[in-house]
């Protein structure tokens, strides 16, 4: 169980950032309809189509990166490809350019989290590991956070 979170304020859409703006690690962040949601692909039905506030670090036509709605570790982020892919171990041919678009913002996030803290981790989840069914990679620092 994680701890309550306030919502965030905004939700930063259509352009590209050069850098990870902030991975400050002061304001916690969610959204509260990840909490109730009964779904199996939490990004294409909520977080990719800008129904819910998140605090994106990264929106390209490609692939969407922001910090976790209710995150493990005190710094965590989420990478995803905007166009539905079901996981690591699904990925055809047709696939390579957006994987490679993914690829390069989880580099530049990973970067950017271990320059500020000193280490990051960059973690992907299969089968009955994977909660929800689409593609995604956390990347991630610090301690485990308290549930």
């Amino acid at each position: 169980m994680t701890p309550p979170h306030t919502p965030p304020t905004s939700r930063r859409r259509g352009h590209r950032h050069a850098a990870v703006p902030s991975l400050r690690t002061d304001k916690v962040r969610t959204v509260t309809s990840e909490a109730t949601y009964q779904g199996d692909d939490f990004y294409c039905d909520v977080a990719i189509p800008p129904t819910v506030p998140l605090d994106a670090v990264h929106d390209d036509e490609r692939v969407l990166a922001y910090h976790h709605t209710r995150p493990y570790w005190d710094v965590h982020l989420v990478v995803v490809p905007k166009r539905h892919i079901g996981s690591l171990t699904t990925v055809r041919p047709s696939d390579e350019a957006d994987v490679r678009a993914l690829l390069r913002v989880v580099q530049d996030i990973a970067r950017a989290v271990e320059k500020e803290h000193g280490a990051a981790a960059v973690l992907t989840n299969l089968g009955a590991y994977q909660d929800s069914k689409h593609l995604h990679i956390h990347v991630h620092s610090g301690p485990r956070r308290s549930t």
